[in-house]
């Protein structure tokens, strides 16, 4: 952590002692659950809460060292690859500052749920281990608190109305994501990274005018649309006088061109799921679409759905198409698969950082400690991934090694759980006084039933929530 983000140097060795007890907590992580893991549940209790209200932690130059650090490892030639999504911290006090009924994204498709929770948009920038066709590792760089605005009592005047209605418009996600999207890109040109293009990928719900018609310089978009989209070509010439056309013809919507044979299909490698895949793709370019206006002329990739088996013995299941647009017209189809791809694993960082780390899990009301804390712990992720690719890119003998069950893959990389239990077992070595080194060389030796460890160690260094 950075001693810049704090106020004071007391403020940092306390943020500092609960980011120990975040990381060793191994039960709900409330504000009183991690004090217990720094073993101060004894003492003055309240500091905890102090240090994350009344504005003592600048949560931005948090992420500005996550974000560094990324730069610091991509080489120069290597695209700036970053994805953007939103997500759901549930909560059950009516009276917690910025939450709201909202829709329940893991319900079920054929009837809509609610939950009461907080709404947050997260930035991650992708870490790749290679070039081109790899795999990579989203690391979080933002956070941002994105309340819904109260409704207006019935009696409300006009002034308050326009007033209101600004403020929802600003609220939105979309008008979020685009303000974030160019915080951004201002944050990388103050940093050395000013030539450099951002590559950002996106869900269909950021995929629309609201973010398209106010993209930044230097910023290319990928998002996902609909199948049944209404594309046109570029305008021809135009010998009548008047006004200029942006809009050519009408071309067949993507779903269309998917099951058309005018246009063929093309082969492109792209690292998903574990390895090296052979996707077909269809390629048109120079599109125009109107929720992008005249500024872009697009490139749409139609993808073939994966085929794969549930057993050797099952018959050939298909995945969903999926429909892609790019504003880089001359960005490889390679590329922007690629990056699309990766962006599965802010997926995985939303998992991880409410499963593992008890994001959202603080019982707090405080308008800046409800979206503080969250930040906090989502930047604390973010740390411990940079940590663990500096110090060991590679699965080697000084990983805990993995229980039976769990097949021993020195290509696969190191996961969250594992992370934190080798921080664990660093941790506690020195004040319990114990060798965990035996713990590790006499692996072979447990798997006799005469043979076994002690079960204390082995259920703190392997807890999982």
């Amino acid at each position: 952590m950075s001693k810049k983000a704090f106020r004071q140097k007391r403020t940092f060795n306390r943020a500092k002692q609960l980011a120990y007890g975040t990381i060793t907590c191994l039960g709900r992580h409330t504000i009183t659950g991690i004090i217990s893991s720094c073993g101060r549940q004894f003492k003055d209790w309240s500091y905890a809460y102090r240090v994350f209200g009344n504005k003592r932690i600048d949560i931005e130059k948090l992420f500005d060292v996550a974000r560094e650090s990324i730069l610091e490892e991509l080489k120069p030639e290597q695209m700036i690859v970053a994805h953007m999504d939103d997500t759901i911290f549930k909560k059950t006090g009516k009276k917690v500052a910025g939450t709201a009924w909202r829709r329940d994204p893991l319900g079920p498709p054929f009837h809509t749920n609610f939950i009461w929770g907080q709404r947050f948009l997260q930035i991650s920038m992708a870490l790749p281990n290679g070039e081109d066709n790899c795999q990579a590792k989203a690391i979080p760089i933002d956070l941002h608190h994105c309340p819904t605005i109260k409704k207006l009592p019935k009696d409300a005047d006009v002034q308050q109305r326009k007033i209101f209605n600004e403020q929802q418009r600003i609220a939105k996600l979309s008008k979020q994501g685009s303000l974030r999207i160019r915080a951004l890109r201002s944050k990388l040109d103050m940093c050395g990274s000013k030539e450099r293009e951002l590559v950002i990928s996106v869900d269909g719900s950021y995929t629309n005018a609201t973010v398209l018609k106010s993209l930044p310089q230097r910023v290319t978009l990928i998002g996902r649309i609909r199948k049944d989209a209404k594309f046109y070509g570029l305008p021809g010439e135009q010998s009548v006088v008047g006004r200029k056309k942006v809009y050519g013809d009408r071309i067949p919507t993507p779903e269309q061109i998917r099951q058309s044979n005018d246009i063929p299909w093309g082969n492109v490698k792209a690292w998903s799921a574990g390895k090296s895949h052979d996707f077909n793709i269809k390629v048109i370019k120079d599109l125009r679409w109107r929720a992008a206006g005249k500024n872009y002329n697009l490139k749409l990739l139609i993808i073939r759905p994966l085929s794969y088996r549930l057993t050797k013995s099952s018959r050939l299941l298909y995945r969903q198409p999926a429909y892609l647009i790019c504003t880089d017209n001359n960005l490889s189809s390679q590329k922007i698969l690629q990056a699309y791809l990766w962006r599965w694993e802010i997926e995985v960082n939303f998992r991880d950082e409410k499963t593992i780390l008890g994001c959202g899990e603080a019982q707090v009301r405080n308008s800046e400690s409800v979206k503080n804390i969250p930040a906090f712990v989502t930047a604390l992720y973010a740390f411990i991934h940079l940590a663990i690719h500096r110090s060991c890119k590679n699965r080697n003998n000084s990983i805990l090694p993995r229980p039976k069950w769990y097949p021993t893959n020195s290509e696969q990389r190191i996961t969250t759980s594992e992370i934190i239990n080798l921080f664990r077992a660093h941790l506690w070595v020195k004040p319990s006084n114990n060798n965990f080194s035996g713990f590790l060389k006499k692996e072979h030796l447990n798997k006799s039933l005469r043979n076994q460890t002690n079960p204390l160690i082995a259920a703190v260094l392997y807890a999982r929530k």
